[in-house]
């Protein structure tokens, strides 16, 4: 979204929550979040992603602002946040509470996706460098598209390069990791495509809940793979 259309929302926002019995904790519980992610959203330090506009606007009740955002963007380069790293099997703490304002890069609109969201994680580790026809190496930066924000459009199928999030322990713990779709009948699987023998694919019957209990969640479409050489 552009700034002035996220301000829009966002004062769309401030006033329906001075309508009596609407609070910032009740808004939270609403859209399954912590009560300080809608701190940080009316402080414009986090983004309002595109799916929670029509459950802010049920809790509100009151309808979101028109933004011009629906048309498409004319801007040849984009702001994308960074997001974190992509390890495969490395679960890091995931911090709820973080206020520090997050980096962006400029990079190529993404023309099949031009409103959505564009995320970029550093890749960690050899979990892709078999992936074809272009590996996926260590100190690569992806680009990706939010798939939270595509999803009502975009189904997942077989072959697409993804950025997968499993998290565990009541999802104070998160991995985030790069892995091919492979699609079946009764599952869905996430696959590495390396040399490397330690790392195993993540099988998801059915609904996205890996067989061992820990939550798994598509998070990004891989749109482009950046790489800077080094020695400079």
């Amino acid at each position: 979204m552009s700034d002035t259309s996220t301000n829009m929302y966002l004062d769309w926002i401030r006033e329906g929550l001075k309508q009596p019995g609407k609070t910032q904790v009740g808004l939270a519980a609403h859209l399954g979040i912590a009560h300080p992610q809608i701190t940080q959203l009316l402080k414009g330090k986090r983004g309002l992603k595109v799916p929670e506009i029509p459950k802010i606007a049920e809790y509100l009740g009151t309808q979101p602002p028109q933004s011009s955002d629906i048309a498409p963007s004319e801007a040849k380069w984009v702001q994308a946040r960074k997001a974190g790293i992509v390890a495969a099997s490395l679960f890091r703490e995931v911090d709820e509470f973080d206020q520090s304002e997050p980096e962006e890069i400029t990079v190529p609109r993404d023309d099949k996706f031009p409103n959505a969201r564009q995320l970029t994680f550093e890749v960690e580790g050899d979990s892709m460098n078999e992936l074809r026809p272009r590996p996926i190496l260590p100190g690569d930066t992806i680009v990706a598209t939010a798939y939270e924000d595509v999803a009502h459009r975009v189904v997942l199928r077989d072959g697409m390069v993804v950025v997968v999030q499993r998290t565990r322990d009541g999802g104070h713990m998160r991995e985030w990791s790069v892995k091919q779709i492979e699609i079946y009948e009764d599952r869905t699987e996430f696959h590495p495509r390396s040399n490397n023998p330690k790392h195993k694919p993540i099988v998801v019957q059915r609904q996205f809940d890996a067989d061992d209990g820990v939550n798994v969640e598509v998070i990004g479409i891989v749109r482009m793979v950046l790489n800077t050489m080094p020695g400079f």
